[in-house]
């Protein structure tokens, strides 16, 4: 069973607190735009899909229970109501700002309130009940297009790196945490690997601990030892090593990846440690495939020196939390105390620190990036065609720089 990070009914939205995992499962109910602003914010929620998920809903929910009452009155006329979501949604987009999911999602719900506002016969109730219908489609749509991800890179991946081996099966490096946490479920780069491992193509899977926040080693761990699929955890330092020690003993033939931006260019926008993998990979002859839904795509922004990179707090890399470990020292055998959290400094007292959230990689360094409607690839001049998965009219739209 695959996990799940957010359960949602009408008029009740419930998110796994990724803070808490791989120790403990724990739901924190978000019952308004507030809760999942902090949600969001502390990353308690995290990965781009997700994120546009739960600020959606997190509305939804709010008036849920207005329109089942026949006496609530939540706004006076349509127009009202279109002003006050739209309030809202424009505060939940400050949230996380690099992810451009939460921000695309916040522009079609916008849409939507407006266009049901300004139909002749249109009164509060009828605009809200538009944007409930409309944030739980998206909810649905979500997990569909991630597994059509999946299919497509798996088949990119087997169609690119086997045809010269004679290894039928192939090993994968990963980065950051793309699966069921990150998204409605099944996920976009962790949806490739789960793919290739449902179609027994693949051997291993090794995932970088995603240092400073550590979402490898806790989130995407969790869900491959969950799912049973073979795999190692390696520090983010390892990768080189592990490419040129084992990428032929393993058949290591991909990095895959997932993206909170992907520039008009092809420029994508990850976690800290993407573009360092992608240089490595380059440098290794090993694929470097970026999976994201067409969402993620901002043909608005022309290129990677146009996105935002957010900066976090410095104790994120200078101190670390975690459960107590008691250690017995009569043999090697290690127990966690549940229910213990401690945090602990790892640096110098007085260290300073520098914490950008993510780094934006090249296009020159990215072999593909998959959407639910296909693989995106570079022509002869080395630019990537998006004409196969969308209208590419929208890139004569972006701004100037």
């Amino acid at each position: 069973m695959t996990l799940q990070a957010i359960k949602y009914s009408r008029g009740k939205l419930e998110i796994l607190d990724q803070l808490r995992l791989p120790h403990q499962e724990f739901y924190i109910d978000i019952k308004t735009p507030q809760d999942a602003w902090h949600a969001i914010k502390s990353m308690q929620v995290r990965g781009a899909p997700a994120i546009a998920l739960v600020a959606a809903l997190s509305i939804a929910v709010q008036y849920a229970h207005w329109l089942n009452d026949q006496n609530e009155m939540v706004a006076a006329t349509a127009r009202d109501s279109a002003v006050l979501i739209t309030g809202q949604l424009d505060y939940l987009v400050t949230s996380r700002p690099t992810a451009v999911n939460l921000a695309d999602a916040a522009a079609k719900l916008r849409a939507v309130v407006s266009t049901a506002a300004n139909k002749s016969d249109a009164d509060s109730r009828a605009v809200l009940t538009a944007y409930l219908l409309a944030a739980e489609r998206m909810l649905v749509d979500d997990v569909q297009d991630n597994e059509r991800i999946g299919k497509h890179g798996a088949e990119w991946v087997l169609r690119n790196t086997t045809s010269n081996s004679s290894n039928s099966t192939v090993s994968v490096i990963t980065h950051c945490n793309t699966g069921s946490l990150a998204t409605a479920g099944y996920g976009t780069a962790l949806g490739v690997i789960r793919s290739l491992h449902s179609s027994n193509s693949l051997r291993h899977v090794y995932y970088t601990e995603t240092r400073p926040y550590n979402q490898g080693a806790r989130l995407t761990g969790y869900e491959l030892i969950h799912d049973g699929l073979p795999a190692t955890l390696i520090t983010d330092s390892m990768a080189a090593a592990l490419m040129r020690t084992k990428g032929l003993s393993e058949n290591i033939t991909a990095v895959v990846v997932g993206a909170d931006r992907v520039a008009a260019n092809g420029d994508t926008a990850n976690k800290i440690g993407t573009y360092a993998l992608a240089v490595l990979a380059k440098y290794h002859g090993i694929k470097f495939l970026v999976a994201a839904p067409r969402t993620t795509v901002d043909m608005t922004t022309k290129s990677g020196a146009d996105i935002i990179i957010e900066e976090r707090p410095e104790i994120e890399v200078v101190n670390i939390k975690g459960p107590v470990v008691r250690t017995n020292v009569f043999s090697d055998e290690k127990e966690i105390i549940k229910g213990s959290t401690e945090e602990i400094c790892i640096a110098a007292r007085n260290t300073r620190a520098w914490n950008p959230a993510f780094d934006v990689t090249p296009a020159e360094l990215i072999d593909g990036i998959v959407t639910e409607q296909g693989v995106v690839e570079k022509d002869d001049r080395g630019v990537f065609q998006w004409d196969k998965v969308f209208d590419v009219d929208l890139l004569d739209k972006a701004p100037e720089v």
